[in-house]
C-alpha cells in the first residue's frame, strides 16, 4: 500500500502550549497537502499507516514525553512495526526547561519505526519552573507559532512534491 501524501500531526497538551503549536503547524500545512490533526488519544495504527509523514507535538513532563504521547506510541508501535519505514517525521516539544530528554525519547521510538527525520527538532521553552507556572495555561510567543507554521508548511510541501 502506498502512503497517501498527507501529513499526520499528532499532539498532546495539558496546558495548551503543544496544542497551539500543533494547530499552527496545521495552518501552515494548508494548501500544500492535506494535514490531519489528531489528539494523541485519537491516533490509530490505521491513521499512522495511511499518512505520508508525521509531525509529533507534545510536552515534556518530568523530563520525559507526556503520558498520553507515550501511550499513543505504546498502543500503535507494534501494529505499525515494519509498515512505516522511510517516512518523514519532525517534532515539536513544548517544555518548561530544556525538553531534550523528551526529544531523545521520541527519536528512539521513531528510530524503531525506521522513520526519517527531515527537520531539526524544535523545542519551545516556556520557562515554567514554579508549580503554579507549570500548570498554568501557556501562551506561545508569536515567533514560535510562526516557526511551527513554517515547519508544517515545509513538511506538507515536501510530501506534496514527493521530496520525502
Amino acid at each position: 500500500m502506498t502512503a497517501a501524501p498527507h501529513l499526520l500531526i499528532a499532539w498532546h497538551s495539558r496546558t495548551g502550549g503543544s496544542e497551539a503549536l500543533a494547530r499552527a503547524a496545521a495552518e501552515g500545512a494548508e494548501g500544500a497537502a492535506m494535514a490531519r490533526l489528531f489528539a494523541a488519544n485519537d491516533v490509530t495504527p490505521e491513521a499512522l499507516q495511511a499518512a505520508g509523514g508525521y509531525l509529533f507535538v507534545g510536552p515534556e513532563n518530568l523530563a520525559a514525553l507526556s503520558g498520553a504521547m507515550k501511550e499513543m506510541f505504546d498502543r500503535c508501535y507494534y501494529p505499525c512495526l515494519g509498515k512505516l519505514e522511510g517516512r518523514p517525521y519532525a517534532t515539536i516539544i513544548c517544555a518548561g526547561s530544556d525538553g531534550e530528554n523528551a526529544q531523545r525519547q521520541l527519536d528512539r521510538i521513531a528510530t524503531g519505526w525506521r522513520l526519517k527525520r527531515v527537520a531539526d527538532p524544535v523545542i519551545v521553552n516556556t520557562a515554567a519552573q514554579t508549580p503554579e507556572a507549570i500548570v498554568a495555561p501557556k501562551t506561545i510567543p508569536a515567533d514560535r507559532l510562526a516557526a511551527a507554521r513554517d515547519l508544517g508548511a515545509a513538511l506538507a510541501e515536501g510530501l506534496a512534491a514527493g521530496i520525502f
